[in-house]
């Protein structure tokens, strides 16, 4: 027996998606220029001295940078802070037993504190008040002149 060949029918012809004009800009008013820059005037650079204090405990952190900023004042700095950083976790997982029992955990962390201070156009007095300050062990502190 044989069958009749139905002719295939062809896959209809995609039309072409109509393309839609862009809104049209509104019209907008001229801009004004910005202001030129003033020349560079006889005016005393600003300098900072930055002061990052680290610490792991905040307790201790704290009372150092209230030894800074009460030095500071001493001699009539201007500063500003303290500026809380975020504090730097680092997290270690270990297994309690040296060889089978992989479910029991420990984890550990170690939280380093930290605060920012910046004391405006320190005068020499006050830089080496600053030297000369004897602040508890275990706080760590990076100055720098900006």
């Amino acid at each position: 027996m044989a069958t009749a060949a139905k002719p295939k029918a062809k896959p209809a012809a995609k039309k072409a998606a109509a393309k839609v004009a862009a809104p049209a800009k509104r019209a907008s008013a001229p801009r004004a220029k910005a202001p030129a820059k003033k020349a560079a005037t006889a005016a005393p650079a600003e300098h900072k001295l930055r002061i990052r204090v680290r610490a792991y405990e905040h307790k201790i952190l704290d009372l150092s940078v209230k030894q800074i900023m009460d030095t500071a004042a001493r001699f009539d700095a201007v500063v500003v802070g303290p500026v809380p950083l975020p504090t730097e976790i680092k997290r270690w997982t270990v297994n309690r037993s040296t060889f089978v029992y992989k479910d029991a955990r420990e984890q550990f962390e170690m939280r380093v504190h930290k605060r920012l201070i910046d004391i405006m156009n320190p005068s020499p007095k006050v830089i080496e008040a600053l030297t000369n300050l004897n602040l508890p062990s275990g706080v760590t502190i990076d100055v720098k002149m900006v």
